[in-house]
């Protein structure tokens, strides 16, 4: 939920949230059978794989809307946190989680679920549990070495893969779906009598399977939104049909001069050119973070002019675009990019005269805004704006 709306809940209505979808949780798992150690159990000896489909449903269900919500742009997916992968930690980890899991018969999660009604075994393993975790703290540093190896970082599973996101999520429904049917003909072979799959309404899981296939058929074919623009915005074709505003450099610098303040400078070239000289006042924000939310503030000011200054009219003229297909308005573009702004106003090349009656104002102008301009370059502190400190949805079972 927080990546919906980032701006209305904060950190401590978080766990409000949190304690009531957890009581929702709780209440779905004690409904759906999970309070009973025979039936979670039961995945691991072939008589029941509730469990099994039950997690691949979840699985699938919140792909579907993660991936449609951030194609219709509801959903800040940058905005959510990755937990960071420790490969043979986590494969030790899950060993040992699965062998509690076959000997004590609950996972943390329905553990609790079960305590909380009554039930005396989940009461021992919550017990169980929370000495592990004593005792996990109190010898964490004869083993930290191992803790703290083979990090791979956030990463994602079609990453790793090298797939893509559509890919994979093709594949997932398509394993989930194998499963299903697989699992539910081992469930019929172990327990004629009293299978859960023996209730299942055949017509209608055909008829939903059929549905997920073809919704992973689209998402294999159809691009993530922020690719899709980005191609757009891109395309020649494109930007030959959508001319954007432009902003010379004397009236740039005019406006920089006069510290007028409605005008907000994006440079979108890269950290270390902004590192080495930007303008005063600036924000080195690059196109992919303009579908951040922690820019959305910015960029949606309407009064405010936002200029874009690149390397070169190209990059300007399809990051403007970009913006204006995300819904911002009031934007213009650097005429020549920053090199034509710095040669013109920042350095002593020679001025040329365009045969105007204004010329020998504007050579006076540019000389003294050089001076200006360069003292404020001198005393201003440029906030580069990077995506790495962007606050993180955290999050988690």
């Amino acid at each position: 939920m927080g990546p919906l709306a980032p701006d209305l809940i904060t950190d401590q209505l978080n766990l409000i949230v949190a304690f009531l979808v957890g009581i929702g949780f709780g209440f779905v798992l004690e409904q759906a059978g999970f309070s009973s150690s025979r039936r979670l159990a039961g995945v691991f000896y072939g008589y029941d794989f509730t469990v099994l489909r039950v997690f691949f449903t979840a699985a699938v269900t919140a792909m579907s809307g993660v991936l449609l919500l951030d194609y219709l742009g509801l959903l800040d997916l940058e905005a959510i946190y990755i937990n960071p992968t420790w490969l043979v930690p986590a494969i030790v980890g899950g060993a040992i989680m699965g062998l509690g899991f076959i000997l004590g018969g609950y996972c943390p999660g329905t553990s609790i679920c079960a305590a909380a009604i009554g039930k005396i075994d989940a009461m021992f393993f919550v017990g169980g549990g929370i000495l592990g975790v004593f005792l996990f703290g109190e010898l964490y540093p004869l083993y930290k070495g191992f803790y703290d190896s083979t990090s791979l970082g956030p990463i994602m599973v079609f990453d790793s893969l090298g797939i893509s996101r559509g890919a994979f999520a093709f594949l997932l429904i398509a394993a989930a779906l194998a499963a299903f049917v697989v699992t539910t003909a081992i469930e019929k072979r172990a327990n004629k009598t009293s299978a859960p799959s023996l209730e299942f309404p055949l017509l209608k899981h055909a008829a939903f399977s059929f549905v997920l296939l073809v919704l992973g058929v689209l998402f294999l074919i159809a691009p993530d939104r922020k690719s899709h623009l980005m191609a757009m915005v891109s395309d020649p074709d494109y930007l030959a049909a959508n001319p954007a505003a432009i902003m010379d450099s004397d009236e740039l610098a005019f406006r920089i001069v006069d510290r007028e303040p409605k005008l907000q400078v994006i440079d979108i070239r890269s950290p270390e050119a902004f590192a080495k000289i930007s303008l005063p006042g600036s924000l080195n924000i690059a196109p992919r973070d303009f579908f951040s939310k922690d820019n959305a503030g910015l960029f949606s000011k309407g009064h405010l002019k936002k200029v874009l200054v690149g390397d070169n009219a190209a990059q300007e003229h399809s990051a403007c675009l970009l913006l204006a297909r995300l819904g911002y308005e009031n934007l213009a573009v650097l005429e020549g990019g920053f090199d034509e702004f710095q040669k013109k106003i920042l350095t002593d090349g020679a001025f040329v005269p365009t045969g105007s009656r204004w010329d020998e104002d504007v050579r006076k102008f540019r000389e003294k805004a050089k001076v200006d301009i360069l003292a404020m370059i001198a005393n201003s502190k440029n906030t580069v704006k990077k995506a790495a400190p962007k606050k993180k949805i955290q999050g988690g079972c």
